[in-house]
């Protein structure tokens, strides 16, 4: 499938998992669609039928760059890391003097996991899932870390895999390559060099990072399935609803 140049976009169905295939053409990931083109948003709503939009943004994020409406499609704001005072996942928190770039990103898998806004954001999220009936768009600035971590949730959900979870959260580094030169050019020449590295470095995707929000989802929760239930407060029979929903016959 064309994108035709959306940021950081795939569909992240067609997997074959144990019991099945997950549904193509239904579940989509981006970064930001603001101030896409009207051929990029004909796409969004002709060819991948999107109807409800999931956007994980901090307000602040989406006041300075709204999403561009889609029609026929429901918006929902889900404000995964409210909780935190300073946004890490945001591009001004990603902007740091010093090394702290991955200490940083590794403390905001952490909050990822564990804010309750978070697990809050994930549960209505997970919840919408359930309940849609058309093909849905998740994203958030970059699309790479509250929409990697989303992703991961689904795919586990599905039945997926570590490596293929891994596959599809490390393809970020690979479709996110134009959009990072952009936006360190937009940034050189009010940045000295280690900042600038420190900004590359922050918008990658690091294998350790999502390892680190599943360690720690196992050491608060147990299991996955744990952290469904008394994490994010979903019926204990989710992934049994989820797979007859969406876990179709290959």
């Amino acid at each position: 499938m064309n994108d035709k140049g959306l940021i950081n976009f795939r569909d992240i169905g067609g997997l074959k998992v144990p019991t099945g295939v997950l549904r193509p053409d239904y579940f989509y990931r981006s970064g930001q669609i603001s101030g896409i083109t009207p051929e990029q948003s004909e796409f969004l709503q002709n060819d991948c039928r999107i109807r409800d939009v999931y956007d994980f943004r901090s307000t602040d994020e989406v006041e300075q760059a709204p999403d561009t409406d889609l029609v026929h499609a429901k918006y929902y704001h889900i404000d995964i890391l409210s909780d935190k005072t300073s946004n890490g996942a945001s591009l001004g928190a990603m902007i740091t003097d010093g090394s702290q770039v991955r200490q940083n990103m590794l403390k905001t898998y952490e909050s990822i996991v564990l804010s309750e806004s978070a697990r809050k954001g994930y549960h209505d999220f997970m919840m919408g899932l359930l309940s849609d009936n058309a093909p849905i768009l998740f994203h958030c600035f970059a699309g790479k870390d509250r929409t990697g971590f989303a992703a991961a949730v689904i795919l586990r959900g599905a039945g997926a895999d570590d490596q293929q979870i891994m596959d599809d959260y490390m393809l970020t580094n690979k479709l996110r390559v134009q959009a990072n030169k952009d936006i360190l050019n937009r940034f050189k020449s009010e940045m000295n060099q280690q900042q600038l590295d420190n900004l590359h470095t922050a918008l990658m995707v690091d294998s350790d990072y999502l390892k680190h929000a599943q360690d720690v989802l196992l050491d608060h929760f147990g299991t996955f399935d744990h952290y469904l239930q008394n994490g994010l407060d979903l019926p204990s029979d989710y992934i049994a609803q989820f797979r007859n929903k969406f876990v179709v016959k290959s």
